[in-house]
């Protein structure tokens, strides 16, 4: 079995990698599904290699294709070790009922999100019932820059760790330089909270809390408001009990005390 040096001097094991670059391919994919050689040339993988490792994740139930044999999708044994993964969080079972009353309190979609990188990954999401579109959902991973959760939890780090940009333009308000981007991880600094004014999504304002259970936090919570429904009175009362919602959240991590410190 092939191994190459991986990260702190562990070995890895290329076969092991090449699955998991496969089915990360696929799932950024989403409904977009793949042909066999658009997925060895991707890898740089042989034609007669991706075919086998394809069968063998098919029959494992990993990838599924169509009728014909030649389009290949993620499987749903992702989506059922995905939800493995959020059952036994306990950061993510504390955290729900706060979900509920916050957005019952606000009437608004209120969301719990991840750090991963440049990206944030959603874990939560109550979404409002008087606006059914959805912007987000559990498993989507949006680019830290461009929204309150993100922008809230890169907030807890230091400058330097940012890369040197540019950043993808998800819409045309979107931060899309290092120094743009610093300027107002600043503000968010200084005013406790972060700011996504249509720069996520346009139409849709976010207002982002970080969660300082862990340090440097990884976990944010927010509140997305249509700027149609968006008063200066609604923002105070938004920025008000999205606050205490993160202070209770904070206050009630203690119940997660025996439960593994995941990294």
């Amino acid at each position: 079995m092939a191994e190459t040096e991986g990260a702190g001097g562990v070995r890895e094991v290329k076969s092991a990698a090449r699955t998991l670059d496969l089915l990360e391919l696929l799932a950024a994919r989403g409904d977009r599904p793949a042909r066999l050689q658009e997925l060895a040339d991707a890898l740089e993988v042989p034609r007669s290699s991706m075919y086998a490792l394809l069968q063998t994740l098919i029959g494992r139930g990993w990838v599924r294709t169509d009728t014909t044999g030649s389009l290949y999708g993620i499987g749903i044994r992702a989506l059922l070790t995905g939800t493995g993964y959020l059952d036994s969080d306990p950061r993510v079972r504390t955290v729900r009922p706060y979900l509920d009353e916050a957005s019952e309190a606000l009437g608004e979609t209120i969301h719990l999100a991840r750090l991963d990188g440049m990206d944030v990954a959603y874990l939560a999401t109550r979404e409002s019932h008087a606006y059914l579109r959805t912007i987000s959902r559990v498993g989507r991973r949006l680019p830290a820059h461009a929204g309150a959760l993100g922008k809230a939890l890169l907030a807890e780090r230091p400058d330097e760790e940012l890369p040197e940009g540019p950043y993808e333009a998800l819409t045309p308000r979107t931060r899309t330089t290092r120094a743009a981007l610093v300027a107002d991880l600043a503000a968010t600094r200084a005013r406790g909270h972060s700011v996504d004014r249509e720069e996520g999504v346009p139409g849709i304002v976010g207002f982002g809390f970080a969660l300082r259970y862990d340090t440097p936090a990884r976990d944010a919570i927010s509140c997305s408001v249509p700027t149609t429904r968006l008063t200066p009175a609604h923002e105070d009362r938004i920025v008000r009990v999205m606050t205490e919602t993160r202070a209770r959240i904070e206050a009630a991590t203690g119940s997660t005390a025996g439960a593994p410190l995941w990294r």
